[in-house]
């Protein structure tokens, strides 16, 4: 009978399948698409600009943080999963507040393809967000790096933001280089596009390839 096989198959495991290396970590450094996801955990701070309960506090520590899940989503690591704390105050000094608007700083650069260099209206604006639900789902290339966990276990965390003036960021983002400065989509919001090819006041004109990609 189908129950009796059943049966037997739940009390000899020689001929279940082997488990599947799928949790192996990704190797230090490599660059993934990623769409990072903020879990609420109810502080808000409105001298901050800190609203809609986004924002963790720590119990141990005091610091808050935002708890960022980060999604790949293409390629050989599609729908893998890393957890890290982008950090906004911490009682010890402002490195730790610091280092957090950096990362939010390159996170949109590499969103809404905008140089790191560009300091034109249409990039300053293309970083200036209402507040932290624009972050939530927000998709951009990310380096992957490996740290220890609390059980000083191996762990994959974001730590970095991959920005256009990467030389794989066209090909992985799936941007194409553009040789006319404002012409096509550059995913990022109409505000925003190409700001990076915008500001031709500080630089030689684009002549094949943007700044970034020769």
């Amino acid at each position: 009978m189908n129950s009796q096989s059943t049966s037997s198959n739940w009390n000899d495991f020689n001929d279940a399948e082997s488990q599947q290396s799928g949790f192996d970590l990704i190797p230090k450094g490599t660059v993934v698409p990623v769409r990072m996801t903020i879990k609420p955990g109810g502080y808000d701070d409105a001298n901050q600009g800190w609203g809609g309960g986004y924002a963790t506090e720590s119990f141990d520590t005091g610091s808050i943080y935002l708890a960022a899940e980060f999604v790949v989503t293409a390629g050989d690591h599609a729908k893998r999963k890393m957890w890290s704390n982008i950090g906004l105050h911490s009682q010890k000094g402002p490195t730790w507040g610091q280092m957090g608007r950096s990362f939010i700083r390159a996170a949109l650069n590499s969103a809404r393809n905008v140089h790191p260099q560009d300091n034109s209206p249409q990039a300053s604006t293309a970083r200036r967000i209402q507040g932290f639900h624009e972050l939530d789902g927000l998709e951009f290339l990310a380096r992957v790096d490996i740290e220890k966990d609390a059980k000083g276990q191996d762990r994959n965390v974001v730590k970095l933001a991959v920005e256009p003036d990467h030389p794989d960021y066209a090909k992985l983002k799936g941007v194409p280089p553009k040789g006319n400065p404002g012409g096509g989509n550059s995913g990022a919001p109409a505000q925003a596009t190409p700001a990076y090819a915008a500001s031709t006041q500080q630089r030689a004109p684009v002549t094949g390839k943007p700044s970034w990609a020769q």
